[in-house]
């Protein structure tokens, strides 16, 4: 079932296989380099059906810290075409390349993983962020300024313009980042927005700026490109999303003319009490299932084929993102299929090394 094409929209995928976007924090102001050009290679002869280009920031501004990647620029498109054009040119199994496109709110100006992850102190050149109230990520973290109706309308039109820049740079599909305590999560989440205008209170409010994000991207992205959304499935916290919430959240996003979700969790704050453990998003996934008719993705220590199979046999989702695993090994697609039996195409220079079922 793993290796069984997937309907997505208008989309085609050879398998259930997708590799999850993952952030490389080795960007320059924005602008891909050679890290990724060997990163994108090597997971476009990966096998997997699908490719989410790492989380791409809006705006300058929106990016977790100085090395992420963004699309707010001709430069960054200009590099991201570099990179894409070089991955394409050894992409096997008829591989879709997709970008997901977000902002990461008071969570941005921070330091990279490897040097602490900590907010940027004044002398790290670090910015002003905007989230929808003015709370803090963490203690010592920096205060964002709340976003009033002119922020709201621009980071709208920062989302359209980087829309148009992927399907310019002729992306397969386009899915926006709601999860993980970034931006579009942050109004969603009732921990992080306590506003008392239109945009904040009951769960519909919450739900109606990323809500306007989605409607105003979908009407630059054409109808045959799929339009995704990256969504939490709870915020494991009493006083945060539930899955109930989540399954509302997801049948909204899906009534606006969302083509896939992709069903995560937590990262609205630190300190949460998160069973992690293999395969412990893929209830969220399923829950959300049940409530829509449109594709949905699980993920979450998904390392195994064995185990990535039975989520799909199960049909707990429609398909699988893994990511850690494909860092260890970018050929996990291959063992996969010869562990289940379902031979792939590898590039002809390598198939000496594939011992195909």
């Amino acid at each position: 079932m793993l290796f069984t094409p997937l309907e997505i929209g208008p989309l085609t995928l050879s398998n259930r296989i997708v590799i999850s976007p993952m952030c490389q924090y080795s960007a320059d102001d924005g602008c891909m380099n050679d890290w990724h050009l060997q990163h994108a290679m090597q997971m476009a002869m990966s096998g997997a059906g699908m490719f989410v280009v790492e989380a791409t920031a809006v705006e300058r501004r929106g990016r977790i810290t100085h090395h992420c990647v963004g699309l707010y620029s001709d430069q960054n498109e200009d590099s991201i075409r570099n990179v894409l054009n070089a991955a394409r040119s050894v992409a096997t199994n008829d591989l879709k390349f997709a970008i997901q496109l977000g902002h990461a709110g008071r969570k941005a100006s921070h330091n990279v993983p490897w040097q602490g992850g900590k907010a940027l102190a004044m002398n790290e050149d670090s910015w002003i962020t905007v989230a929808p109230s003015a709370l803090p990520f963490t203690q010592g973290a920096h205060l964002p300024e709340a976003l009033n109706k002119e922020g709201l309308q621009q980071i709208i039109q920062n989302f359209v313009n980087a829309a148009i820049r992927a399907v310019r740079l002729g992306f397969s599909a386009i899915e926006l980042h709601g999860a993980h305590g970034y931006l579009i999560h942050e109004f969603i989440s009732p921990i992080s927005n306590q506003r008392e205008d239109e945009y904040g209170g009951t769960l519909t409010n919450r739900m109606k700026f990323p809500l306007e994000i989605f409607d105003n991207v979908r009407k630059v992205v054409p109808a045959n490109i799929p339009l995704g959304i990256r969504l939490t499935g709870t915020d494991w916290r009493d006083d945060g999303l539930s899955i109930k919430d989540s399954q509302v959240v997801a049948q909204n996003f899906a009534e606006h003319g969302a083509d896939y979700l992709c069903i995560s969790s937590g990262g609205i704050t630190t300190g949460l009490e998160i069973p992690i453990a293999p395969n412990y998003q893929v209830h969220l996934a399923k829950a959300v299932k049940d409530v829509v008719s449109i594709p949905v993705r699980a993920v979450g220590l998904i390392t195994t084929a064995e185990q990535a199979n039975k989520i799909i046999i199960k049909e707990d989702a429609d398909m699988v993102t893994l990511g850690r695993a494909f860092l260890a090994n970018p050929r996990w697609v291959w063992d996969a299929s010869i562990e289940l039996d379902f031979p792939i195409k590898v590039p002809p220079q390598y198939e000496r090394a594939y011992k195909a079922p």
